[in-house]
């Protein structure tokens, strides 16, 4: 019987382990930092086939130099080629708000956290370009468990918890083994309340995985990227307004009908918005 049970634990190990992979790897950025730009790297020449490396440096460059329009062409010539990080996302983000593209920051910002959830300065930087804008719409209260529970689960990315949940199934089975396999009473009960002590963190870090993986892939949040955005009250341009939002506000999408989204802003009142006035995080 002991034999079935572990093999029987064996198995869902290995397949923990196949579904547990990073949940938010990415495709790869590129591999420097701000901190080793050198004041003499020269920019990338129009026609000359870059590398991102040449690319990333010509951009933080143009960047300490204050030249924001060229550093944001730089940064998202990057992106075009399919390469991006949270480290990415941040300096675009920054770059587009010192050249007063605050809806572009704000939405860079999100997009950087969504990658590095724990980062401090971008959540700070974001919150600094919030409020630049002229929407301030006060939330509607939210149950401070959840709320707490979130700021937790941000601590760490996607592919954190998927790791620890990892480490916390394998101790788990190894103190089902040790439970099974121990003669004494002592080291038994040891091993069986060890056990429930790990199924739960593998349950609590397994739900945050879980969660980080949704919030990563959510393609509800939109911000607004026009100046001003008049929203209806139906999917059509001679509808009433309802209200007005402004660059930078961020809303959520809960419907849709051909060029027209349905969103709901952080008060709780919805309308409809046309999709080219807000931008997907």
């Amino acid at each position: 019987m002991k034999r079935y049970l572990i093999f029987s634990l064996l198995l869902l190990a290995v397949t923990a382990a196949a579904w547990g992979q990073p949940a938010d790897s990415l495709a790869p950025a590129p591999a420097v930092d701000t901190a080793g730009v050198a004041a003499g790297t020269t920019e990338a020449r129009d026609g000359e086939a870059s590398t991102p490396e040449a690319l990333w440096d010509a951009a933080n460059t143009a960047y300490i130099n204050g030249r924001y329009d060229a550093a944001i062409e730089g940064y998202q010539q990057i992106l075009s080629r399919g390469l991006y990080s949270a480290k990415l996302y941040y300096n675009l983000a920054n770059a587009s708000f010192k050249a007063g593209r605050t809806g572009r920051a704000i939405l860079f910002y999100h997009r950087a956290l969504r990658l590095d959830p724990g980062n401090e300065d971008i959540r700070y930087n974001l919150q600094v370009a919030e409020k630049s804008t002229k929407d301030h719409i006060e939330a509607v209260p939210e149950f401070f468990l959840r709320s707490w529970m979130r700021a937790l689960r941000h601590t760490l990315s996607g592919t954190a918890w998927s790791v620890l949940s990892l480490l916390s199934l394998a101790a788990m089975l190894a103190l089902v083994l040790f439970y099974l396999l121990a003669r004494r009473i002592a080291l038994r009960k040891t091993g069986f309340y060890g056990m429930l002590a790990a199924l739960c963190l593998f349950a609590v870090t397994t739900a945050f995985a879980v969660a980080q993986r949704r919030e990563l892939t959510d393609a509800r949040t939109a911000i607004v990227m026009a100046a001003s955005a008049s929203v209806k009250s139906s999917p059509d341009g001679g509808a009433t307004d309802l209200f007005v939002l402004h660059e930078g506000t961020p809303v959520k999408i809960t419907g849709s009908l051909g060029d027209w989204r349905e969103i709901v802003i952080a008060d709780g009142n919805k309308g409809w918005i046309e999709a080219a006035r807000i931008e997907t995080i």
